[in-house]
């Protein structure tokens, strides 16, 4: 298993636009698609206007097979077409399980 960690800073007061555009419809087929949602969160401390979530997969090839998917979905694109001004940056991060990790 690997763990996609994603963090989205957005600019000041971008958060609650984003969650706007992040409908329960949006979520869902997310959800759908990419399968393994660990968590989602937005931050309280330390660099503001941020959500990072975290996303299991069987495989860097699982991964790179289910984002695919999604980004060839109509709706998915019209949500980024959104979403994307509100934006400053996007980071993704692949992690790897430690042996000793309770995720694996």
């Amino acid at each position: 298993m690997i763990v996609e960690q994603r963090t989205y800073l957005f600019h000041p007061g971008g958060v609650p636009r984003f969650m706007q555009f992040y409908t329960p419809q949006i979520q869902q087929m997310q959800r759908d698609i990419l399968g393994n949602l660990i968590g989602y969160f937005t931050a309280e401390t330390g660099i503001q206007n941020q959500t990072v979530h975290l996303w299991g997969y069987d495989s860097f090839e699982d991964r790179l097979r289910r984002r695919a998917e999604l980004a060839g979905k109509e709706e998915w694109r019209g949500f980024l077409a959104n979403i994307l001004p509100l934006l400053v940056s996007q980071e993704s991060k692949i992690l790897l399980p430690t042996a000793f990790s309770p995720i694996r």
